[in-house]
């Protein structure tokens, strides 16, 4: 997993009013779960424009106060109409200890049921799983190459070492979907 460096200041003033007004002067509440303590400091907004707008995942080397801690994003807020970021939580991790988080699904291999003239269609982008950060990996491989025509791969039918996956078993992951040609194609042939 690559690692980022951010480092926020700690604030002493928190509610509905002292937040607004970090806003407004381009900073951002956030809050560090986790540890021996609940941690509320503020980033800035160019600070973590490269952590939240990426499709990457990050252990995030965490400074606030002179202290560095390891942590990784666990939720943000964004403004219904501006999309602005109103809030981050992180949450600290440890080295045995598992966690839970979403990885990005990459596909790989050409499918069967593609060359038959069907869609891939990719169902879903980021699957949860629970284990040590340390043996999370960047992305999750999945390799369609015996998907044929109208079938699917479920979560349950994929398992990954050392990583438990929290999604629904019957959740489905990617697709080769019916195309009008593939459906023409079926019906001349009277399959």
């Amino acid at each position: 997993m690559k690692t980022f460096a951010l480092s926020g200041e700690l604030r002493t003033e928190l509610g509905k009013k002292a937040s607004k007004g970090l806003r407004a002067g381009d900073q951002i509440p956030a809050v560090l779960y986790g540890g021996n303590e609940v941690v509320h400091f503020t980033v800035s907004q160019e600070a973590v424009r490269n952590l939240v707008y990426s499709p990457d995942i990050f252990a995030i080397d965490l400074t606030v106060g002179g202290k560095t801690v390891k942590a990784i994003l666990k939720d943000l807020q964004f403004h219904p109409v501006s999309d602005a970021i109103l809030h981050l939580d992180f949450l600290q991790v440890e080295e045995g200890k598992a966690i839970v988080m979403e990885v990005p699904v990459v596909l790989t291999g050409h499918a069967e049921g593609v060359k038959a003239g069907g869609k891939l269609s990719l169902e879903m982008r980021k699957l949860k799983v629970r284990a040590p950060y340390t043996d999370i990996p960047e992305q999750l491989f999945i390799d369609v190459t015996e998907l044929g025509l109208g079938k699917t791969i479920q979560v349950g039918a994929l398992s990954f070492d050392g990583l438990e996956i929290i999604n629904a078993k019957n959740a489905v992951v990617c697709a080769v979907k019916l195309t009008r040609a593939a459906r023409g194609a079926m019906a001349k042939s009277g399959k």
